[in-house]
């Protein structure tokens, strides 16, 4: 009997938590925000259009979204390969929800920043 649950467990109990590490990192939903025009895309054009983005983050993060069946890779044979990647339909079905996590985002940036800016952290409170 082991200790130590593994994460496989865990996903498989609590799918929200499972879904949300993938696509809550720091490139998932600008990737998957890049690629909602619907056309498929190269990576050099994903790369251009997604600031900051190292090619080997991009890769990761692409590898990982078409793991989970969010995005397709087609990878055609020509010299050198060209590869495109695009939404599949269940990318396509999260588009909804994303746009109202961003509208939500946009609507309270700014109360959230002066929240910020106010708070006092536990640690900073001098004890009694």
């Amino acid at each position: 009997m082991s200790l130590h649950k593994s994460k496989a467990d865990g996903a498989e109990r609590c799918p929200v938590r499972d879904v949300l590490d993938r696509i809550g990192d720091r490139w998932s939903l600008l990737v998957i925000l890049a690629l909602e025009a619907g056309k498929p895309v190269r990576f050099s054009v994903l790369r251009k259009g997604i600031a900051d983005i190292s090619p080997r983050m991009l890769a990761h993060t692409l590898r990982r979204l078409e793991e989970d069946g969010l995005v397709s890779r087609t990878v055609y044979p020509t010299i050198p390969p060209r590869v495109e990647y695009a939404l599949t339909s269940l990318g396509r079905s999260f588009l909804k929800p994303m746009r109202n996590l961003i509208s939500w985002a946009n609507d309270n940036h700014t109360q959230i920043r002066k929240a910020r800016g106010v708070y006092v952290p536990p640690t900073a409170i001098a004890p009694l």
